[in-house]
C-alpha cells in the first residue's frame, strides 16, 4: 500500500455563503478514492457559524464557571448553548457538544477568524461533509470521501493533534474483530480509529498558524465505503466508564 498527502494550494480566506466545494475542485485535480481533509473552521465560516460575545447575555451558570477561570462569562455562556453536558467544570472546561462529541470548550475557536469574532463547530459536521462531497462529486465525476476535522488534546498526553468530527463516505472505525495477527491468533478487541488517524496525518500538513492549508487530499488508501456516520466512534452513555467517572466526581 502506498499513500500520497497533499495540500490544496491558493485556498481564499473563506467568508459566509462561499462554496467550498467549487474552490476547492477549482485548485485540485480530484482522483476517484480521494480523500479531501478539510479543517472545521473553514466549513464554519462558510456556514455563517461566527459570532461575537456583544451577543451574548451570560446566565447564573455561566458566572460561576467563568469565576472560576478568569474568563468572560459571555464565552463560557456561549459554550453551554452549545453544549449537551459539563463533564468538568474547572481546571478545564470539557463538555459534550450537542452532537455528542467530547472537546474543550465545545470546539469554540478564536484562531483564524476576524478579530473579536468567534467559530462554532459546523452544526452537524456529517451534514456538511456528505453536502461537500456530493457538490465535488457532482462537478468532478469522481467517488471520493469527506473528513472535516478539528485539533483536540489527549487524556494522559501533552500536545494537540487533528480528529475526525465529520465523514462522507468513509467509515470512521475499522472493525478487525475476527481476523488474524501474524501468529494465527484471532483479534477481539481491535476496532481501528482510521478517521483520526488520517485526520492526524493531515494535520501535519495544514498546520496551526498563519501559513496554515486548510485542504488536505490524501490518495492512495482507497478506503471509500458506503454510507457513514462519525457517531459509529463514540461510544454509548452504558459503555463509557470515563464519563462516568466524571460524573460520579461531579456529585462529590
Amino acid at each position: 500500500m502506498k499513500m500520497q498527502a497533499f495540500t490544496v494550494e491558493n485556498i481564499p480566506l473563506i467568508r459566509k455563503g462561499d462554496d467550498v466545494a467549487s474552490i476547492i475542485c477549482q485548485r485540485a485535480d480530484i482522483e476517484d478514492n480521494d480523500i479531501i481533509v478539510i479543517a472545521s473552521t473553514i466549513i464554519a465560516k462558510a456556514e455563517g457559524r461566527v459570532f461575537r460575545l456583544e451577543d451574548i447575555i451570560a446566565g447564573d451558570k455561566a458566572e460561576k464557571i467563568a469565576d472560576k477561570h478568569c474568563l468572560d462569562p459571555r464565552f463560557i455562556q456561549a459554550v453551554l448553548d452549545r453544549s449537551r453536558e459539563v463533564l468538568v467544570e474547572h481546571p478545564i472546561l470539557l463538555v459534550e457538544t450537542l452532537n455528542g462529541h467530547v472537546c474543550i470548550k465545545a470546539g469554540i475557536d478564536d484562531s483564524n477568524v476576524d478579530m473579536g469574532y468567534f467559530a462554532d463547530l459546523p452544526e452537524d459536521a456529517d451534514h456538511s461533509a456528505r453536502t461537500i462531497g456530493e457538490k465535488i462529486e457532482k462537478l468532478t465525476g469522481k467517488k471520493i470521501s469527506i473528513i472535516l476535522t478539528d485539533t483536540n488534546g489527549r487524556a494522559f498526553k501533552t500536545g494537540q493533534t487533528g480528529i475526525a468530527i465529520g465523514v462522507y463516505k468513509i467509515h470512521p472505525i475499522k472493525n478487525w474483530k475476527g481476523k488474524k495477527d501474524l501468529f494465527g491468533n484471532k483479534l477481539e478487541i481491535t476496532e481501528e480509529a482510521i478517521a483520526d488517524e488520517i485526520a492526524g496525518a493531515a494535520n501535519l500538513l495544514m498546520g496551526e498558524g498563519d501559513g496554515g492549508y486548510p485542504v488536505v487530499i490524501l490518495r492512495g488508501l482507497g478506503m471509500r465505503s458506503d454510507e457513514a456516520s462519525i457517531k459509529e466512534m463514540y461510544r454509548n452513555d452504558r459503555e463509557d466508564i470515563i464519563k462516568k467517572g466524571l460524573r460520579c466526581l461531579n456529585k462529590v
